[in-house]
């Protein structure tokens, strides 16, 4: 913040023994600074310059200098002349001199109105002479880094709730040894039937729309290798061929349509026959594995179908049992299916819950700005996904936002139980920050990076507190906001610090106004002061009482204009 100007006192202290004539101490200066004092962190920090003129001590006298804020007594200082005996900054007679006094202190609610006054006792070796009066050499104190809001955010689990979403739906045709004809028979099978039923579906519901059928012929993986690369192209061409008459008779545009269908002939099919072998229950495993060594081992499909073929009776269990389903065609049609709609989401989660799956329940509790809608749809979630810790954790902030502190912080603790996550470690940074638990707050807020936005706007709250400035600007980023312009203030920067809160939600708000006010405090700018202060007055009467002792304006206080003001 911008200095008041410095208060120079010129402080003569005679001895008790004005009868002697005796002058121990005399036109010593004191120079306080900053001038008024204030707060950073928790603490406020003082130096007082204490300048001794030519012949300003006496060689033998010595002085105890007490400053006292308030009630309050700071550290005392000694210091004697050239002759004096003690462990005292020692001034010459004839040169005289300075001493510089610091100290820092915590700052109590007592200071905010309090002078910085000097006092003491004089000595002439061990014989007290006198008291330093009481003298006030400083106003105290700015405590301007109060006004932080401690708007701690926490931050809402994002649902992964997608309205269109891209479905497949499958049914296959097996045929016979050697053949890509599709016989009657198969075409009654219980997947083609479905698959019917799925087009004739697809063509009148508006809310699914196929973009590709896609087809792929597999052969079995015995026979000439050239010949089951031919065999599973035509498989996939007849495939096609069914597909079409399925979609005619089930009245469905897309699949009757040249350009939907998608053919690949695969040849032999060694992934689909090493899944089959593993997943066999009554080959024992001596045979698997002799089998699967041949497939490992042998390269070349002549020697390997051979290698197979004079397994003997394993050969043909294989012929029998796991060949057949690998000669086959797979028609898997892709589509998009459109979800529930906003209207529909909201009217089943109050109906009939059981329907919406996790994703939709988090969607459709932020679609309300309810907090208690949220909580009642977040609840149902919770209550059915225990082991995912979203819907708990955001049951949580809707109950922070409510002001249940306690309620919300045991569920982020429930929530991080589940999963150890970075949001709920922002959340219970939040909560810690709210009780003054700041630097446990700010180690919860280093374990929650990645967690958002907001885990810089809680460190940006903690810098303020912690008298970090610079830093507190940093961490609230590009957004404006009050506690933004705070810091700017804070950090000797009351221009930035309108033109933020002006971007800001606050810039027409009385602690907007106020914080205006101070900002044309610190540019020396009266007529800023008092028009902030008027239209903040207009918004919240009670500032005009913190204005009248804030000691940010304590070089207008008996300013006419500021004074009627008041």
């Amino acid at each position: 913040m911008k200095k008041q100007t410095v208060k120079v006192l010129s402080l003569l202290v005679v001895s008790g023994a004005l009868a002697t004539g005796c002058q121990l101490l005399k036109d010593v200066d004191y120079v306080a600074t900053p001038n008024p004092l204030e707060m950073h962190g928790d603490s406020v920090r003082v130096s007082v310059d204490i300048t001794f003129p030519e012949k300003g001590i006496h060689r033998k006298a010595a002085a105890e200098i007490v400053p006292m804020l308030g009630t309050h007594a700071l550290k005392t200082v000694r210091v004697q002349g050239e002759k004096s005996t003690g462990n005292g900054e020692v001034i010459q007679y004839k040169a005289g001199g300075k001493v510089t006094y610091t100290d820092m202190f915590a700052y109590s609610a007592d200071m905010e109105n309090s002078d910085l006054s000097i006092t003491g006792k004089i000595y002439k070796g061990e014989k007290e002479k006198g008291e330093i009066p009481a003298t006030k050499i400083a106003d105290a104190t700015i405590i301007t880094s109060l006004l932080v809001n401690k708007d701690f955010k926490v931050i809402v689990a994002k649902d992964q709730f997608h309205r269109v979403t891209e479905e497949t739906f499958m049914s296959q045709i097996n045929y016979a040894k050697g053949k890509s004809a599709v016989s009657t028979s198969e075409m009654r099978q219980d997947d083609i039937v479905a698959f019917e039923a799925f087009l004739n579906n697809a063509q009148t519901d508006t809310k699914v729309s196929i973009k590709t059928i896609n087809i792929t012929g597999y052969a079995s993986p015995e026979g000439e290798e050239d010949k089951n690369n031919t065999l599973s192209t035509d498989r996939a061409n007849a495939g096609k061929e069914s597909s079409m008459k399925i979609g005619k008779k089930a009245e469905n545009e897309a699949a009757t349509g040249e350009d939907v269908y998608s053919l690949k002939g695969s040849g032999e099919d060694y992934d689909g026959f090493k899944l089959a072998l593993e997943n066999d229950s009554i080959m024992n495993e001596d045979d698997k594995n002799l089998v699967l060594r041949v497939l490992s081992t042998i390269t070349n499909s002549t020697e390997r179908e051979q290698a197979m073929r004079d397994l003997g009776k394993t050969f043909t269990y294989l012929d029998k049992n796991i060949f057949p389903a690998l000669r086959r065609a797979e028609m898997i049609a892709v589509y998009d299916q459109t979800g529930f709609s906003d209207e529909e989401l909201i009217a089943l989660s109050v109906s009939n819950p059981d329907t919406l799956n996790l994703e939709e329940l988090l969607f459709t509790a932020a679609l309300s700005t309810d907090l208690n809608e949220q909580l009642r749809v977040y609840k149902i979630a919770e209550g059915r996904y225990t082991d995912d810790y979203r819907a708990i954790n955001n049951v949580g902030a809707v109950l922070y936002m409510q002001n249940k502190v306690s309620e919300a912080k045991s569920q982020f603790e429930k929530a991080n139980g589940v999963e150890d996550n970075v949001i709920s470690k922002n959340n219970l940074a939040a909560i810690a920050g709210l009780a003054g638990e700041r630097e446990k707050s700010m180690e919860l807020l280093g374990q929650a990076s990645g967690a958002g936005s907001e885990v810089s706007y809680n460190k940006g709250i903690l810098n303020i507190q912690d008298g970090d400035y610079a830093d507190a600007i940093s961490n609230f980023g590009s957004d404006a906001s009050f506690n933004k312009a705070l810091a700017e203030v804070l950090n000797d920067n009351a221009s930035n610090a309108v033109t933020t809160l002006d971007a800001s939600a606050d810039a027409e708000t009385a602690q907007g106004y106020y914080l205006k006010a101070v900002a044309a405090a610190n540019q020396d700018d009266l007529q800023g002061i008092v028009n902030n202060l008027k239209s903040c007055f207009a918004k919240d009467g009670s500032y005009k009482a913190k204005a009248g002792k804030d000691r940010e304006f304590m070089k207008y206080m008996e300013n006419t204009s500021f004074t009627a003001l008041m």
